[in-house]
């Protein structure tokens, strides 16, 4: 949790936006900086949560939250590997390894993708459109422990419509997750709101309050393994984004009984035996399959990523356990071992 401080709106200041006012005022570095702030939560005024747009009166007590430190150094290019899977003048398609983080924060000040982008493509050939150093190149993001396809953007113009394209949904982003317990029907959505979590500001969680923010996935059963005496059994499911709220499909599963296999943080509802984890330290979520319309061109782009090994050795282990791919899966897999030819 970052510290918390606070500023009194005075006459000069009244009717104005509020994430206007915090960033004129400095409390946040940009305009987008505030609306993302009080998006996820952490700003009140007088005590209560505030839409963006909300105007402020002389007097308002506003209470907002920071990081504990910002990034000291200007952020610089690294050498760090990049999978890169398409690239052209606008935009690249890359494939995320396991491990590393997409920018720069307090906690990592350095060997971030975005450095790896610096490094790469030079830091005016990376779009700004966030104005923000450690943001380059950013137009959407995975969590650290969660491999597989995602955009990066070297034109402004291509960031600003790529992150269109995801706020309207006409990116197709999919997920494979292997979830404990055995999840019996074959499709389902996940249609439940995320926020902060009331107790733990590091964590989010399906909260109906005034900072919830709209969060749907969809899901379809590629194959179900049977229970073992550690464990509950297993679904290897995938997972379509319909919004890019913080973990969100690691929120959703939690949510519906179905925590990720190796999950660290959601793990209210894990069953107890740490043999259930099946040897991992790190969430079992890929992101594999990516389709779009390239923002300049047109051209509708599509790709396909098979599992990282430790991925891929897991379900291995499972295969004697396996109760039969669904229709869905042969659908998947067949796509997957078309791309890996």
């Amino acid at each position: 949790m970052g510290r918390l401080l606070s500023y009194t709106v005075q006459d000069p200041d009244q009717l104005l936006r509020l994430d206007t006012l915090l960033a004129d005022k400095g409390l946040y570095p940009s305009r987008s900086a505030s609306a993302k702030a009080i998006d996820e939560g952490l700003v009140f005024v007088n005590g209560d949560v505030k839409p963006k747009k909300y105007q402020v009166s002389s007097g308002d007590l506003i209470v907002y939250e920071i990081e504990d430190a910002a990034v000291p150094h200007k952020v610089s290019g690294e050498h760090i590997p990049l999978d890169i899977r398409y690239e052209d003048d606008d935009l690249i398609v890359l494939s995320k390894q396991k491990g590393l983080v997409c920018h720069p924060s307090a906690d990592h000040e350095s060997g971030t993708l975005v450095n790896a982008l610096i490094y790469h493509c030079g830091a005016d050939h990376l779009c700004n459109v966030q104005g923000e150093d450690d943001r380059l190149g950013i137009v959407h993001r995975l969590d650290q422990d969660t491999s597989g396809l995602m955009l990066a953007a070297k034109s402004d113009t291509a960031g600003l419509l790529l992150m269109q394209a995801i706020k309207d949904r006409v990116v197709d982003r999919r997920y494979l997750a292997l979830v404990h317990g055995i999840i019996s029907q074959d499709t389902g959505m996940i249609d439940a709101p995320i926020a902060r979590a009331e107790k733990d500001r590091k964590r989010m969680a399906v909260r109906d309050c005034a900072s919830s923010r709209e969060a749907i996935t969809t899901f379809r059963v590629l194959e179900r393994f049977s229970a073992g005496s550690h464990d509950d059994g297993y679904t290897l499911i995938d997972c379509k984004l319909f919004t890019g709220r913080t973990h969100q499909i690691r929120v959703h599963m939690e949510f519906t009984k179905h925590p990720l296999v190796g999950e660290q943080v959601y793990t209210s509802s894990m069953p107890r035996a740490t043999s259930a984890q099946l040897g991992l330290d790190h969430q079992f979520l890929h992101s594999f399959m990516l389709t779009f319309d390239h923002p300049l061109t047109g051209e509708t782009l599509s790709f396909v990523d098979g599992l990282p090994e430790d991925l891929e050795q897991v379900l291995m282990s499972l295969e004697p356990r396996s109760l039969g791919k669904t229709e869905a899966g042969e659908e998947i897999f067949a796509k997957i071992a078309a791309q890996q030819d």
